[in-house]
């Protein structure tokens, strides 16, 4: 393997196996292009899958390094792994540094194709990068609509689906999305959520569970987990506030993995005194995260991705948020509450009857399918690879 590593944005520096007559050829090679925690951990059964033939630019969005370590060392190694340093700018300045230096490793690493996963500022990027080269690009979790506006990543996953070769929709709802939009049916698939594998490959055994929760002083069904992040929660000092608050008088003790910006905003808005009854841990490892979720009475969470593993590892969860784009859950393993008293009392109403709730869910499908969603992925886009060979040829 060999890294990319960007002191700036603008300057790559080249490892020396970076070589595109090293291994794969172009019609080999396929780029997965990322920037994010829940990217990266997607994207993984994509990467497994594809191996020596991928190549992966992590843009550096989430410039965390705990975060992004504890990650990386979860996921198989691809072929090339190109590390970019885009992030702790403003969302347009780091929007242009990574299409710019997206199109730079495009340009001197020819591939097949791009994939691009989610909203994010970086699938963007990559999405955008992916147009200027004119290679196809593939949308991994396309079709999912909040239809809220004030959503920055409602903006970029509706022009990720219009740019994209091939959508990939988790679900019939998100197929319905894309074609309402006038997105033809050739270039949508319904594959299901790669979040379904990356999970069952990555949750610890009950008896890892088990020594987790004794070491924390933790018993099955005995506790909540929360975590909060989103900028529409924490970057307003009142409503960071009123969170910590309903989460502290919970009847349970919270367990909160602290994400960096909610902690930055925490110290900066002098709210320090509101974790006194919380407790707080560090971010965690993906398997360890996983294990405090299966063994959680309720889940308190403004993540999207925790809306798709809690139907999966058959919790409910609270979704502290203006809006979502998951509506699948709403009504089964999910209730959407705002700021205020009804996180309070949404949990309280899961804790009636903690283990007759455990038996319920865990007898409702996850809408986002079973078995291999990366593989029907691979083989659509091996179709759209062939289609396009027979279209170049006549």
């Amino acid at each position: 393997m060999s890294v990319r590593a960007i002191a700036k944005p603008e300057l790559i520096f080249a490892g020396p196996d970076d070589d595109p007559d090293n291994g794969p050829d172009r019609d080999d090679m396929v780029t997965l292009v990322c920037g994010t925690r829940p990217e990266l951990i997607k994207l993984a059964p994509l990467i497994r899958h594809f191996g020596r033939r991928a190549a992966v630019v992590y843009t550096g969005q989430h410039y965390d390094t705990s975060m992004y370590s504890l990650i990386r060392q979860d996921i198989a190694e691809p072929g090339r792994f190109h590390e970019l340093a885009c992030g702790g700018v403003s969302r347009g300045r780091q929007l242009g540094r990574s299409v710019a230096a997206v199109d730079d490793i495009l340009s001197n690493h020819p591939t097949s194709a791009v994939f691009v996963q989610g909203d994010t500022t970086s699938a963007l990027a990559g999405a955008l990068a992916a147009n200027a080269n004119d290679v196809p690009l593939v949308h991994v979790e396309a079709g999912l609509r909040s239809y809220d506006r004030l959503m920055p990543e409602e903006h970029n996953r509706v022009a990720i689906d219009h740019l994209a070769d091939l959508c990939c929709a988790p679900t019939e709802l998100n197929r319905d999305n894309l074609l309402a939009e006038g997105i033809p049916a050739e270039r949508v698939a319904v594959t299901g959520n790669t979040v379904v594998e990356a999970l069952r490959s990555a949750v610890p055994t009950a008896e890892a569970q088990r020594a987790a929760l004794c070491a924390l002083g933790l018993e099955r069904d005995g506790y909540v987990v929360a975590t909060i992040h989103r900028p529409e929660n924490v970057d307003e000092p009142g409503r960071l506030a009123c969170i910590l608050r309903e989460l502290a008088r919970l009847p349970l003790p919270v367990v909160l993995p602290l994400h960096p910006r909610t902690g930055k905003r925490i110290e900066r808005f002098g709210l320090r005194s509101l974790l006194d009854r919380l407790r707080v841990v560090e971010p965690q490892a993906y398997p360890a995260f996983l294990g405090l979720v299966c063994g959680a009475a309720v889940v308190v969470s403004d993540s999207g991705g925790i809306q798709e593993e809690v139907s999966v590892l058959k919790r409910p969860v609270v979704v502290v948020r203006r809006s979502t784009e998951r509506p699948e859950i709403e009504g089964t393993f999910g209730t959407l509450v705002a700021p205020g008293p009804r996180i309070h009392s949404e949990v309280v109403r899961w804790l009636d009857d903690v283990a007759g709730h455990r038996a319920r869910l865990a007898g409702i499908p996850s809408p986002y399918g079973e078995g291999s969603p990366s593989a029907r992925i691979a083989d659509r886009f091996r179709r759209l690879v062939a289609a396009r060979s027979m279209v170049a040829a006549t």
